[in-house]
């Protein structure tokens, strides 16, 4: 699971080109000089994919083995890049996450922006960072971990009080047979016994 880009953006509608108002980029995992073709097309897919998202709009849409995530906020976008794996639930966490923040820190302030501005691009750079684990934005997720650790956890604890449970089913099967067998003992001993009573 990675996520390969986050970007905010402006939308200005259909016709004009998106306002960026900060991106990151891990490109890592590509080599040195493909990393800037790579930024490039980053750059070219967000914008294309932000300037077709109408307001109150949320989609995924898939571009070779990755899945570009976007939601759009009242004209605030954000959109992320990421690969197959990393679950849409957890991916459009981190979307909300990003504009919360974003606004959060810049207020309205967006809404005036006419040209590119990386105000958002540190913001961003520890997004990327942090989010590279879905637990980390969605608690959902964690919980379910959580809960199906534990649940390994009690299915061990049962078992071995099973195998315990078995050993002691054992026990008193065993004390049952002595129990039938002291009772035999105790008639047949009677029965001696009467043969040789004084009377």
């Amino acid at each position: 699971m990675k996520v390969t880009s986050l970007s905010l953006w402006k939308w200005n509608g259909d016709t004009v080109e998106p306002t960026c108002l900060g991106h990151a980029e891990d490109v890592n995992e590509f080599g040195y000089f493909q990393r800037g073709g790579v930024r490039e097309m980053l750059t070219f897919i967000s914008r294309t994919i932000v300037k077709r998202t109408q307001p109150g709009q949320r989609q995924s849409v898939e571009q070779d083995q990755y899945l570009v995530h976007v939601t759009n906020r009242s004209g605030l976008v954000a959109i992320a890049v990421m690969d197959t794996e990393y679950p849409s639930r957890s991916a459009f966490c981190v979307l909300g996450k990003m504009c919360d923040d974003y606004h959060d820190k810049f207020g309205d302030s967006w809404r005036t922006v006419t040209e590119a501005d990386g105000r958002g691009d540190e913001h961003l750079a520890l997004a990327i960072a942090r989010y590279q684990d879905p637990m980390e934005a969605d608690k959902i997720l964690r919980i379910q971990r959580e809960l199906d650790e534990t649940k390994v956890v009690l299915h061990k604890t049962i078992d071995s009080v099973l195998a315990r449970g078995e050993k002691l089913d054992n026990l008193v099967d065993k004390s049952t047979d002595l129990s039938l067998a002291s009772q035999m003992f105790y008639k047949q001993a009677k029965k001696q016994n009467q043969c040789c009573a004084i009377m």
